[in-house]
């Protein structure tokens, strides 16, 4: 029955929500993958149900006592100047409410020589967001079905401009402990601008999310299954370095097939020891490999590779995510059981 629920709320999402891909919308730092372990992973991973308090970032169905007292910290540098954090906190107040969390993520993009309409240099200026969260999740009775939400508030500063808005994250989670399987659902960033930029308003990066994943019973091994972007179909780029060229001169752009599409959608990880203390992930978003793709030459985009580490109360994890052969990035986590 839940997974009948899971698929009906799926469906039913898609057909009355239209979806923006990159470029079409305000706060886009909102989808930026929030943990080196996610990274690793492929980004966006949303079946995680253990005590790593990093996962509710994007799935607030999975807050849960394990994850009491952690307290997370990462920090990444993105491209050029452009760095960003995230940080998370759970505590469990007793076992009938169960348990809330706190997070914040923060990205800078650095500093940035302004010009005139002359073309005359001015000063330097800067842009920042940052967006705070509190989430909480419901166990429905006597189920294996968890419902949660998060509520956020955004605060964006570029240059001289300022917007300030709100969103809220749903979740589900099914667990069927019997075959190990983790079914969940996701809408992420339903909301508005409280006050724009400059008088306009402009739609955030709402996204529609589904995964499954499953840790084999013979292998120390989880797989993770994730289809991003489920509120629009067409999410292919044409990449124009793969457009054809005739014999006088013209060319045609790119046309991407039903089945590169779909693939498009897909983001598939692997984590190897996934429940002891050294952990080994790998994955690969087809999207950003098909995006970043250049011909005649292998540069292997999409790929992301990553491990973590614990020690005690103490926990590394590391991703190292390739996008071209310019730039890739790393993303470096610790998290702390204040227990």
């Amino acid at each position: 029955m839940p997974k009948k629920l899971l698929l009906f709320l799926l469906f039913s999402f898609c057909t009355v929500t239209h979806g923006q891909i990159g470029g079409k919308y305000t706060y886009q730092f909102l989808n930026l993958v929030t943990s080196p372990r996610q990274a690793a992973l492929g980004g966006k991973s949303i079946t995680i149900y253990d005590n790593d308090v990093n996962q509710v970032h994007f799935n607030p169905a999975t807050i849960n006592p394990e994850m009491d007292n952690q307290l997370a910290l990462n920090y990444g540098s993105y491209f050029g100047e452009v760095s960003y954090g995230t940080a998370s906190y759970a505590y469990t107040y007793d076992r009938h409410l169960q348990t809330f969390q706190v997070g914040v993520n923060y990205v800078n993009y650095g500093k940035f020589d302004g010009y005139d309409e002359n073309g005359e240099a001015t000063s330097q200026f800067t842009g920042s967001e940052i967006a705070l969260s509190f989430g909480y999740a419901y166990n429905v009775p006597y189920t294996n079905l968890f419902l949660g939400a998060n509520g956020k508030l955004i605060s964006s500063t570029l240059e001289s401009y300022n917007s300030f808005g709100g969103a809220v994250d749903l979740g589900a989670i099914f667990i069927d402990e019997a075959n190990d399987v983790n079914w969940a659902l996701v809408v992420r960033n339903i909301g508005t601008q409280f006050t724009t930029y400059n008088g306009l308003n402009e739609k955030l990066p709402l996204e529609i999310m589904a995964g499954v994943s499953q840790e084999l019973e013979n292998v120390p091994l989880r797989w993770h299954l994730t289809l991003e972007n489920l509120q629009q179909w067409n999410i292919s780029f044409t990449n124009p370095n793969q457009g054809q060229t005739s014999i006088d001169g013209s060319s045609s752009e790119e046309k991407v097939s039903v089945f590169g599409n779909a693939l498009r959608h897909v983001i598939f990880g692997a984590e190897l020891f996934p429940k002891k203390s050294f952990n080994i992930r790998v994955g690969y978003n087809f999207r950003r490999a098909e995006e970043l793709l250049i011909l005649e030459q292998r540069n292997f985009s999409g790929i992301s590779i990553g491990f973590g580490l614990k020690l005690n109360k103490l926990k590394f994890n590391y991703s190292y995510s390739r996008y071209t052969l310019a730039a890739n990035t790393s993303l470096f986590g610790l998290t702390v059981n204040l227990q």
